[in-house]
């Protein structure tokens, strides 16, 4: 893939947006808290006619799990 294309990729419908809102969650709160709120995201986005839309879902996803990762880290650095 050619990295236009992922950026390309990555601005539509959003996903960067998402990938941001979950790396925040992620790195204030824990992993529960972006898996909720993408589920919650993507299931307003059904309601509202649209579809669920599982690449913004796992986005979602992915931003949480490296933001709780990235809180890991600096807890494991301040404490031991």
């Amino acid at each position: 893939m050619k990295t236009n294309s992922i950026i390309d990729w990555f601005k539509e419908s959003n996903r960067w947006k998402h990938f941001v809102g979950g790396f925040v969650l992620g790195l204030v709160l824990t992993i529960i808290s972006p898996v909720t709120a993408a589920g919650c995201l993507e299931f307003k986005d059904r309601q509202w006619g649209g579809k669920f839309d599982w690449l913004d879902f796992w986005c979602t996803v992915a931003g949480g799990i490296l933001g709780q990762g990235v809180q890991v880290l600096v807890v494991w650095l301040v404490f031991f």
